[in-house]
């Protein structure tokens, strides 16, 4: 048997026992049970970081008596419109499960994943921002025409046939499909120093330093904001449906543009939108968190644009996440969840309802919701074709 002795930076550690043959993942599983943490990374005594939990315990230099140290990772999920991935900040290892056309196998671009520092998923494809600010994608659109420009990239935004990436020097480089937004030249010029961009299907919005926003792309999908232009003064965060943005303002109100039967007029919903703290949206509806934690919804009510047979559950909501196909899951201050919208789609978790407790975060889908428990584990529901079954890669969640 060996005897390596881990512990945390600030702590004492633990001894721990296991057969000499055992491998850099077996440690790993051990640590994390010893300690009661969901997922750590382990470190030598010269610094090395133990990144591959196939390597033998003897080829990673890890010897009887050895000192390990242990810190806490945070998993991270990302998802396109079909696949999930799970990432820790600064790793070089991505767990991906879904349609692979989607997104769902990353090992093409496996060797160049290290020191990932955001992943994003966005309609089809995965984008993996690196420490030295490249990108390395995978899923079905190819970025290659723009590779060159793309450095030093803060996030991406896509459109359902168009890009936008936000550059360090808070400029905007866009490609794809110039009636989806794939062409931003008409607003180059006002496009400086932006901080966020949302998308629709088709049309881009940007939020400026100044809190003032910017639209191009489809004017029928979001991307002519001029009728709530002068309205659109200190914007904070916006957030879109299918054919429709909402943007809340410092003083927690709400102002909207685009399809009014996607949530582009909130004319019924006007006077309770105050305080807003956040909001997610389906294809068609939006649910936004208010600063007492309650929740108000509207949009297309069959998408869940109307809340009200669950109403009285959502007190105390922490989180929203949304699938695009039509469904809500929110996080309560106890950290369980309760969904609404279409069941299929995510909006019936009845199937997994005794494990979401303890949840952390969720991520979705265009039809399925993902989320991390405090224990490091991991459930998943909705239509398994969008990533809904996680057990594939149940076993090695563990080892990110």
């Amino acid at each position: 048997m060996l005897q390596v002795t881990v512990s945390f930076p600030s702590a004492s550690g633990e001894i721990l026992q296991l057969p000499k043959h055992s491998k850099v993942g077996d440690l790993k599983i051990l640590a994390q049970k010893t300690f009661g943490k969901g997922l750590l990374k382990l470190i030598t005594e010269d610094g090395r970081l133990l990144t591959n939990p196939q390597d033998s315990l003897q080829a990673a230099g890890v010897k009887d008596a050895a000192h390990l140290t242990a810190v806490v990772q945070q998993v991270q999920l990302a998802a396109s419109c079909n696949a999930f991935a799970a990432w820790c900040r600064g790793g070089s290892r991505i767990l991906t499960w879904g349609d692979q056309i989607f997104g769902g196998d990353c090992s093409a671009v496996q060797e160049r994943l290290q020191n990932v520092q955001r992943v994003q998923g966005i309609y089809d494809v995965f984008v993996a921002i690196l420490a030295d600010g490249s990108v390395a994608t995978w899923g079905r659109p190819d970025c290659s025409a723009v590779q060159d420009q793309l450095r030093d990239v803060q996030e991406i935004q896509a459109t359902e046939e168009a890009f936008a990436a936000i550059l360090a020097d808070g400029s905007v480089v866009a490609w794809g499909d110039p009636e989806c937004g794939g062409d931003c030249t008409s607003v180059q010029d006002q496009l400086v120093n932006v901080q966020q961009i949302q998308s629709t299907g088709c049309a881009f919005a940007a939020i400026l330093t100044d809190g003032s926003v910017v639209t191009w792309g489809d004017p029928e999908w979001g991307g002519d904001c001029t009728s709530v232009q002068d309205q659109l003064v200190n914007v904070q965060q916006i957030q879109s449906t299918g054919c429709a943005f909402a943007a809340i303002l410092a003083d927690g109100s709400v102002i909207t543009w685009g399809d009014p039967d996607q949530g582009g007029q909130c004319f019924a919903v006007q006077d309770q939108l105050k305080n807003v703290q956040q909001i997610q949206a389906t294809d068609s509806a939006f649910a936004a968190i208010l600063a007492d934690g309650s929740v108000v919804a509207w949009g297309n009510p069959g998408c869940g644009g109307d809340c009200s047979t669950i109403q009285d559950q959502l007190r105390n909501v922490r989180q929203l996440q949304s699938t695009r196909g039509g469904a809500f899951a929110a996080i309560l201050e106890d950290r369980s969840v309760v969904t609404w919208g279409l069941p299929d789609w995510g909006g019936d978790c009845s199937a997994v309802q005794d494990q979401l407790r303890n949840a952390q975060q969720i991520q979705s889908t265009e039809g399925a919701f993902a989320a991390i428990l405090a224990d490091g584990s991991l459930v998943a529901w909705g239509l398994p074709n969008f990533g809904g079954d996680c057990s594939a890669v149940q076993d090695q969640f563990h080892y990110l």
